[in-house]
């Protein structure tokens, strides 16, 4: 049984908890994921490990209700169990010492981004980490992150946190004073495609991770395929780490966007079905 615990809501549509998992916890490795359902007729979910706790067999989950699956995951309490738990899923971020290192982080993607910046830095890299969100309230992990990073910058849209502005105008203001041999970004896939964009202007490698549409996580349903420098990929095992300067981004955004409408009025049922039994 995959018991939840320690449930908790982080900022506005952000929660997390724990799952009993211990052959997941065992192996789970930075970069990796896992997909879940929580009950028979469920949507299969893939959210990253954000960290293990081996000794409790534990693994750590972050997401954002953006729909009916992530809402109804949201309303599960201590106590509660997934129907559901495969992984650890996806190649593992490649860890050794780069030297100087830039890791970006936007929105839920901070949760991706965080099991990462905590193995660089244990492999003796000097980590420069950039947070980015909408409001104050939206900044996760931020307490996490800088005690594990040498250098710490947060921007939020209206200025409410660190500086006021995008992810990419502090990575510009870093890459003009640093030499960093490595870069990782993860959020939105507009912001993954604009740091790639600011990176390749300082022909600097960078690594981003996608999470299309996932169903089975073993490559066989094809669902999460993307174009990586000409060549058809599978997020689930291919991935979900590629190198952004050959990811097709125009054609992966229109891809995230193709169901929106669908889960729009799945997400409206559900919302009419809770207002209707209170």
């Amino acid at each position: 049984m995959f018991t939840i615990s320690n449930c908790k809501k982080l900022a506005v549509n952000e929660y997390e908890f724990w799952v009993k998992a211990p052959q997941i916890a065992s192996k789970a490795k930075a970069g990796q994921f896992v997909i879940l359902r929580i009950d028979e007729f469920g949507e299969r979910l893939p959210l990253t490990i954000v960290d293990s706790d081996k000794q409790a067999g534990k693994i750590h989950l972050i997401f954002q209700v953006v729909g009916k699956s992530t809402a109804a995951l949201a309303e599960l309490c201590d106590g509660d169990f997934l129907k559901d738990l495969v992984g650890p899923l996806g190649k593992a971020t490649e860890i050794k010492n780069y030297g100087n290192v830039l890791l970006v982080g936007g929105g839920v993607g901070i949760a991706a981004l965080y099991p990462i910046v905590k193995e660089l830095k244990k492999a003796g890299n000097y980590v420069i980490t950039v947070l980015g969100a909408k409001t104050e309230d939206l900044v996760i992990l931020e307490r996490e992150c800088k005690e594990i990073s040498d250098e710490l910058y947060v921007m939020t849209d209206d200025g409410s946190a660190g500086e006021k502005g995008l992810v990419t105008d502090a990575m510009s203001k870093i890459l003009t004073h640093q030499t960093i041999n490595f870069c990782w970004a993860i959020g939105p896939s507009v912001m993954m495609k604009f740091c790639t964009l600011t990176a390749d202007k300082y022909d600097l490698p960078i690594y981003v991770s996608l999470n299309p549409i996932m169903i089975d996580g073993t490559g066989m349903c094809g669902g999460c395929r993307v174009t990586i420098a000409d060549s058809i990929k599978f997020a689930c095992v291919d991935g979900p780490e590629f190198l952004g300067s050959e990811v097709h981004w125009d054609e992966f955004i229109s891809r995230m966007a193709q169901y929106n409408e669908e889960e729009a009025l799945s997400y409206d049922q559900l919302k009419r079905q809770v207002k209707e039994n209170a």
